[in-house]
């Protein structure tokens, strides 16, 4: 690529899908959009949503949680099977049990509506750097073990020491990817964060710790005494396991 090409590459605007079938709404969050520099389109529809995505690609999909036909839900859950792209919800479904499940289907971060202006700029950035963040930073190519675990980064994939498939949300792979390439290290919750797609929904903490909590469930002998992931006080957590890399 010339510099040139390279430039032009560089200044290409940011662009933001919002699914959300009220049409003020809509309009008000293309508006809102616009006025960060954003470039935004609104579709109503999860089959509007796959027609656009077919023809370009986004930086965020601001995405809501109740649609006509398939939800929000089913739709993080879809998008997340194939594809990385920061998601944010915005949904009027205030209840924590809500807030939880679009984290663990692999949301990047939750809001309520309504919601504050401002705020939800700041998330969006917030996302958006990490994001860029993620893809300047060199993946690690090579699968690991640890404890009778395999993680296979370039596959995203988690297998027992029978080699039995153990199914992750995107955010769960990633919080558990990063504690193995950092094995014995304390990672306070916003390392973890950064290096995550793990999300902002509610206060940092909250986010982070849910989905500790879930990988816990996963691979831990017994999740309510975890000898692998160990909480630190006031400091944030600690993956005790050796971690080797597969030659392979």
């Amino acid at each position: 690529m010339n510099n040139t090409a390279f430039n032009l590459a560089a200044q290409a605007p940011t662009r933001i899908l919002i699914v959300e079938d009220d049409r003020d709404i809509a309009s008000m969050l293309i508006d809102l959009m616009k006025e960060a520099g954003y470039v935004a389109e609104a579709v109503g529809s999860a089959q509007e949503m796959d027609r656009v995505l077919r023809k370009g690609e986004f930086q965020l999909i601001v995405l809501d949680g109740m649609l006509p036909g398939e939800d929000g839900f089913s739709i993080c859950r879809r998008i997340r099977s194939n594809n990385t792209v920061p998601i944010l919800m915005l949904t009027a479904l205030t209840k924590e049990i809500d807030r939880v499940v679009g984290l663990e289907l692999g949301a990047d971060d939750y809001v309520t509506k309504p919601f504050n202006s401002r705020e939800l700029l700041a998330r969006i950035r917030a996302l958006l750097r990490r994001s860029s963040y993620s893809t300047q930073v060199k993946p690690i190519q090579e699968a690991m073990t640890f404890a009778g675990w395999r993680i296979d980064p370039v596959r995203r994939e988690l297998t027992d020491s029978e080699g039995v498939h153990v199914s992750l949300t995107t955010a769960e792979f990633d919080v558990l990817l990063v504690f193995c390439q950092n094995p014995r290290q304390v990672m306070n919750r916003q390392e973890i964060l950064a290096r995550t797609h793990a999300g902002t929904a509610g206060p940092v903490e909250r986010s982070i710790d849910v989905h500790v909590s879930r990988v816990r469930q996963k691979i831990e002998p017994d999740y309510k005494e975890p000898t692998l992931i160990k909480t630190v006080r006031l400091g944030g957590y600690i993956f005790t396991a050796e971690v080797s890399v597969v030659k392979e």
